[in-house]
């Protein structure tokens, strides 16, 4: 058998004992001085090292083989700069953490797009290994790329306990913006996180209606993605206001229409009395017009039965049709035909070239005829 082969063999043995945790086979397979090559080797498209892959499978007692015994560096990086005290600390485990630290590992190295370990371990319940980078001096307040801090990162996980932790140790990390102006109250009303929303409006100072640099505010980010419990909360608590708009002129309506949120469209013109009708102020464009660009059949009906106009025209003279051909949606045509809307004519001339650049429409629209 070649040597490569052979080589190539043992390579992938030596991998399956790390990640099974048989120490009592690795340290007969691994022995530094006859294998000191086996520091450098490297399994994976990012080039994990033996020291990684423990790291990321919990083992202790094998991180202090490898690192003791075999001599392998607690700094050792991936092609993402990833450490192991980064594995150890994304999956939870809090032995490993404390152990890599003690043997010197960095606290707050930085993995690709600058994620600290503890940016890592607020991407799970991982409160105890939170603990333990805190303890040991790990920076709350550093941000990675994009801007987010790992109370921010806590907010989208939306584990309560993590965040009072936070608080407690490092009261000004709530008063953090991402790079696009989104704080982490606006990252946990999207991902629908109604206990950290809760804390977040009871312990932080954000101003109500804080917008991102879309314009977009807590409160249409909860709407936009369905969250309506979270609406009410942020207006019952936060004096959200349900027709704020966005940098384009839209409200929460407009956008829940482009997300199909007919729970959230049926919330504000039901029970909050917002207008079906209203249009966005920049393209003077009414929810059904956004609903009928992006295709949905079923949230033009939601808006038709809550009294949207189905004859209204945009700033251009266009009717929501125009946007369904724009679309390229022949649902959203024939939900549109069906409810009474037919051609007529436009400022811009554009209805025929934008039914043209799709068959199925151009037959919805001709079988209506």
């Amino acid at each position: 058998m070649p040597s490569s082969m052979a080589e190539q063999q043992r390579r992938r043995r030596l991998l399956r004992l790390v990640q099974e945790g048989n120490l009592d086979l690795l340290r007969a397979e691994l022995r530094p001085d006859e294998l000191p090559e086996a520091r450098s080797w490297r399994w994976g498209r990012l080039g994990d090292s033996l020291l990684h892959h423990a790291a990321r499978a919990g083992h202790g007692r094998l991180l202090e083989f490898l690192i003791h015994e075999v001599g392998m560096d607690t700094e050792v990086a991936n092609g993402d700069y990833k450490r192991p005290i980064h594995e150890a600390a994304s999956m939870g485990h809090q032995e490993c953490v404390a152990f890599l630290l003690e043997r010197g590992a960095s606290v707050d190295c930085l993995k690709k797009a600058d994620w600290t370990p503890l940016m890592m371990a607020c991407t799970r319940k991982n409160l105890e290994v939170i603990r333990t980078l805190v303890e040991h001096g790990a920076n709350p307040l550093l941000r990675n790329k994009d801007g987010w801090n790992c109370f921010h990162v806590a907010s989208r996980e939306g584990h309560p306990e993590v965040l009072r932790y936070l608080l407690d140790v490092c009261p000004s990390c709530w008063d953090t913006e991402s790079s696009t102006g989104r704080t982490p109250l606006h990252t946990a009303a999207m991902h629908g996180r109604s206990q950290a929303v809760e804390l977040l409006l009871e312990r932080c100072g954000y101003r109500a209606d804080s917008r991102d640099s879309c314009g977009v505010t807590p409160f249409m980010d909860a709407l936009q993605n369905g969250h309506v419990g979270i609406a009410r909360l942020l207006l019952r608590r936060h004096r959200a206001c349900p027709t704020a708009v966005d940098a384009l002129g839209a409200q929460a309506l407009h956008r829940a229409a482009v997300t199909a949120q007919d729970g959230s469209i049926r919330f504000l013109v039901s029970e909050l009395g917002v207008d079906v009708n209203a249009r966005a102020t920049a393209l003077q464009l009414p929810a059904l017009h956004y609903a009928a660009k992006e295709g949905h059949g079923h949230t033009i009906l939601t808006l038709l039965s809550l009294g949207a106009d189905v004859q209204a025209k945009d700033g251009k003279g266009r009717s929501a049709l125009h946007a369904a051909g724009a679309g390229q949606s022949a649902e959203a045509a024939a939900v549109l035909l069906r409810s009474g809307l037919r051609d007529a004519p436009d400022t811009s001339g554009t209805l025929a070239r934008e039914l043209a650049r799709n068959p199925d429409v151009v037959r919805v629209f001709r079988g209506s005829a």
